[in-house]
């Protein structure tokens, strides 16, 4: 048995990316299952899938704690979590990013594959949505399924789902993720304290469950904890402000669904560490002042 866990965000199809490995497997006369681990986070958030895959029947039903491989749909969850933890000291990790596998530092040396699966999906499926392209991925690094086993299982999952249009793209998506993985080696290095936990007594916890803005041990909580949570991360393209065209009118100030613009000399200012590229901005500005700009990390 191998196993497999995917770290991903919200939105980003980390479930479906393990349903179709899983189905993908299946394909090959293999035994698997697949199930994802989310709480009440909303898009944007860290999630988990996993997937198991064996030659015999599969009886465990637990989450994956010691996987073979871990997957990452989106490299910035690698600098707020520990995205190795578990991994056998023979695994690899396998992460969307256009670094180079000896670009990536991680909290310790580790076989690693990379591929830019963000540009690959924006130039074949249109969206950011990463998930049909890391398969090919998975299947060029690790060598456990075919390429052609994972094209049939995304043209018949997303197909049934999205359309036999959408289905046949999301294939070619894989395919080009698999002709350009590189497999190197991550260097170590990055260092992670662990996030303390906080849960209310009976007496902090208030009638009807709602709690407001508390300071415990783990920071702030509550309502009003998004600022010293900083979301900006989450973005794939960034607002960029033309103070040229920029009239102060204030329409993307008023429609900004993270209040992460302000108005400073009467020129719209946002503030990246809260804005997470949602683009109602550029939407909303009738002067066409803001541009989406695909954001480069470094």
């Amino acid at each position: 048995m191998y196993e497999i866990r995917f770290h991903g965000r919200g939105g980003q199809g980390g479930r479906m990316a393990a349903e179709a490995l899983a189905l993908a497997a299946f394909l090959e006369g293999k035994y698997a299952v697949s199930f994802p681990f989310f709480g009440a986070e909303r898009r944007g958030a860290p999630v988990r899938a996993f997937t198991r895959i064996d030659d015999k029947k599969i009886r465990i039903k637990t989450q994956i704690y010691e996987p073979d491989y871990v997957v990452v749909l989106d490299e910035t969850l690698i600098e707020t979590e520990d995205v190795l933890e578990g991994l056998k000291p023979d695994g690899m990790v396998i992460i969307n990013t256009q670094k180079k596998p000896e670009e990536v530092k991680l909290s310790r040396s580790v076989r690693c594959a990379t591929i830019d699966a963000t540009t690959i999906a924006l130039e074949t499926i249109g969206r950011a949505i990463t998930n049909t392209a890391i398969l090919g991925a998975i299947s060029r690094a690790t060598g456990k399924i075919g390429i052609d086993a994972i094209e049939k299982a995304i043209i018949e999952k997303f197909g049934a789902r999205l359309g036999k249009e959408a289905g046949e793209k999301n294939a070619i998506a894989a395919r080009k993720a698999y002709e350009k993985t590189i497999v190197g080696i991550a260097k170590a290095g990055k260092k992670f304290e662990g996030k303390k936990q906080w849960l209310p007594t009976v007496d902090e916890l208030p009638l009807g469950g709602s709690i407001g803005t508390l300071q415990t041990e783990a920071g702030l909580v509550g309502i009003g904890s998004f600022s010293e949570n900083k979301t900006g991360g989450w973005r794939v393209f960034m607002p960029v402000v033309d103070e040229q065209r920029c009239t102060g009118c204030k329409i993307c100030w008023f429609y900004c669904p993270e209040g992460a613009i302000k108005m400073v000399d009467n020129k719209a200012k946002i503030n990246y560490d809260y804005c997470k590229g949602c683009g109602i901005c550029e939407n909303e500005c009738p002067f066409k002042a803001i541009e989406m700009k695909r954001e480069v990390r470094i």
